[in-house]
């Protein structure tokens, strides 16, 4: 039997496990439609909150890292996350540092990892049997105030930083 996909009620596309949606009373959409892949605002806090000081990005291209500060954006296609020399999208290297860093605290990195897991679970599960699906809901859930939690804590004092390993 093969699993119906979540579609998004805004933009009637399929919700890939690598696309980034809100959970609202039971429904999975886009964030953002037009940029399916984006940071979710729980990433968001993390790199900002933790990685502002240092590189969060490489680029292949050019051989070149870059903290959050030095990325460019483009206010016409919406696209964010780019190097500023060649306009490559380093999306992918941004998430790559934010579920390997060192800098984050542990429990910061975990509730990251966990949230990440279950929502890629969630959809790549599909539209199951309602009492499996609320499950997964109920779990995204969890993992997300976890993870909210934890990004909010005072952080440590005196250069004591929690370190997370893969």
């Amino acid at each position: 039997m093969e699993r119906q996909q979540w579609i998004c009620p805004q933009c009637s596309k399929a919700i890939s496990p690598d696309d980034t949606f809100i959970l609202d009373s039971g429904r999975l959409s886009h964030l953002d439609c037009k940029r399916p892949r984006v940071l979710s605002p729980e990433e968001r806090v993390a790199l900002f909150r933790f990685c502002w000081e240092h590189t969060v990005a490489e680029c292949e291209q050019c051989a070149k890292g870059y903290r959050v500060t030095e990325l460019a954006s483009d206010l016409f296609s919406g696209r964010e996350h780019l190097c500023p020399q060649c306009r490559a999208d380093l999306l992918g290297s941004v998430r790559a540092h934010l579920y390997s860093c060192a800098i984050l605290p542990a429990t910061v990195l975990q509730r990251l990892r966990e949230a990440r897991v279950v929502a890629q679970r969630l959809v790549k599960r599909g539209r199951e049997p309602s009492d499996v699906a609320d499950v997964l809901m109920r779990e995204l859930e969890v993992a997300l105030h976890a993870l909210r939690e934890a990004a909010v804590e005072k952080p440590p004092q005196s250069g004591a930083v929690g370190h997370g390993s893969l």
